[in-house]
């Protein structure tokens, strides 16, 4: 898994993924890009990847898409209208993209692939912000996954450890 990160100005969503989709399908990849002020680390996709990867091996994934599973998962959400939320809007959007080839050995054709398709997302995002990975919005991520005061308490604050629990409960709530 490779990560992307910096600022896109979306002038329409479905171009934006459409212009994704192309790079995915050319490169053999999935593709998936986030609002970053949703995404408190880089084990929150990781453990994303691992679940929808997981439903697809089970055969109990939702979408028929591995971009729109990993979605489901990192937005800890059944639905995909909900879950979209966490996707790019209209406008300036400070991002996290997602790109994976899947299983695949250092050096080999899929991994080539991801590297390609990372560099063709790089040349799309604008890298003025800098990092974006961690550099979430706690408040928008407290209301997001429903994260309460007392939750919080219970785990130190950490609420990496509350976002990732709630998407590994997506699981257990079919």
């Amino acid at each position: 898994m490779k990560l992307v990160e910096g600022t896109v100005d979306v002038d329409d969503v479905d171009a934006f993924v459409a212009a994704i989709d192309e790079i995915a399908s050319s490169t053999d990849t999935t593709i998936q890009a986030f609002d970053a002020r949703y995404v408190v680390s880089e084990r929150h996709l990781e453990r994303a990847v691992e679940l929808a990867d997981r439903a697809f091996e089970r055969g109990e994934n939702v979408a028929r898409d591995r971009a729109v599973e990993i979605l489901l998962y990192a937005a800890g959400r059944r639905q995909i209208t909900n879950a979209l939320e966490l996707g790019v809007s209209p406008g300036a959007n400070r991002v996290v993209v997602l790109v994976d080839a899947g299983e695949a050995d250092p050096g080999d054709g899929p991994a080539r692939n991801e590297r390609a398709a990372a560099e063709a997302i790089r040349d799309r995002v604008l890298d003025d912000v800098g990092a974006t990975l961690g550099d979430y919005d706690p408040e928008r991520v407290r209301e997001y996954f429903d994260v309460s005061d007392a939750e919080l308490d219970v785990v130190d604050g950490d609420l990496e450890s509350l976002v990732l629990e709630r998407a590994a409960l997506l699981v257990v709530e079919k």
